[in-house]
């Protein structure tokens, strides 16, 4: 916990050998209240969303044996699978890994589904992909709100989509209880036309959940760095906006977003980020008490 809060740790936090017993265990262990599966661009983890549902109440079961569920689930595959893609057959594959997302969600009693906000990765983004990209939204919002899931859209690490204020636009135009915004505060620090107090305010009442991770910002010809940077070696100022979520009264869990890389199974680094994070949470609550404004 922080504070209130709930903590999440992302499945790729910890080494993809472990199954998935010893992955909530160990995520249990350290401290967390719940993991973040992660259906991504690779074919093993998409294969998830076509399991029978023998296989889902496998899982089920281990979330319950293990005492710590699978409570968010992060999107990327659209990423490869893009629903403003020029490639009819890709669009197509785009709606069955969103509406398989949600049922799986549905049965698994995940809560939130994180997307990925990309008309298109790896084409060229146009009018007709921006377009389609949001023919699909208005699509996954109506079939979501069947199933009572929640799609939540991540602040990215393309113009794209890589602020509050432009996801707003979409909600508004959506206009679902089920489509709101789950926050990147490292994608989202980073940008320098962001004003991320401002952002963060703006978009506070559509918060379902944020994701804790560090960044190094653009600067000129550099693009910056938006995966795996140290926690503490880049531009978030974590106590100012943990202060600052606190005073606008969110009560929404954090997510903390990292990557295993190695041969340990990866739960001593997560250990430490868990610790580091804590004492950031407490900076920030310090803030508060003294009314500092942020």
């Amino acid at each position: 916990m922080l504070g209130t809060h709930l903590v999440g740790l992302y499945e790729k936090a910890l080494s993809p050998t472990l199954n998935w017993d010893e992955r909530l265990r160990i995520a249990k262990a350290i401290g967390f209240d719940y993991v973040e599966i992660s259906i991504d661009e690779d074919d093993t983890r998409i294969e998830r969303l076509y399991w029978d549902n023998q296989k889902i109440e496998e899982l089920r079961r281990s979330t319950i044996e293990q005492d710590i569920p699978i409570m968010s689930m992060c999107l990327s595959a659209h990423r490869r699978f893009p629903f403003g893609s020029a490639d009819i057959e890709k669009r197509e594959k785009a709606y069955d890994i969103m509406q398989r997302a949600i049922d799986f969600a549905s049965r698994m009693g995940i809560r939130v589904i994180q997307l990925a906000g990309y008309d298109v990765y790896y084409e060229q983004s146009s009018p007709e992909s921006v377009r389609l990209f949001k023919h699909g939204m208005h699509w996954a919002a109506k079939y979501a709100a069947q199933k009572q899931v929640m799609l939540a859209m991540e602040i990215m690490d393309t113009p794209f989509m890589n602020s509050i204020s432009k996801h707003m636009v979409y909600e508004q135009e959506i206009d679902s209880p089920w489509y709101k915004v789950y926050p990147d505060l490292g994608n989202l620090t980073a940008w320098p036309e962001n004003d991320e107090a401002a952002e963060i305010e703006k978009g506070i009442s559509s918060i379902v959940a944020v994701h804790l991770k560090d960044t190094i910002p653009p600067h000129g010809d550099e693009c910056g760095k938006f995966k795996c940077v140290p926690f503490g070696a880049g531009c978030v100022d974590f106590p100012a906006r943990f202060a600052q979520l606190e005073q606008l009264g969110y009560t929404g869990p954090y997510m903390v977003e990292m990557w295993h890389d190695g041969p340990t199974t990866g739960e001593e680094l997560a250990k430490s980020n868990l610790d580091w994070i804590k004492g950031q949470f407490e900076q920030g609550m310090r803030m508060c008490k003294a009314g500092q404004k942020v």
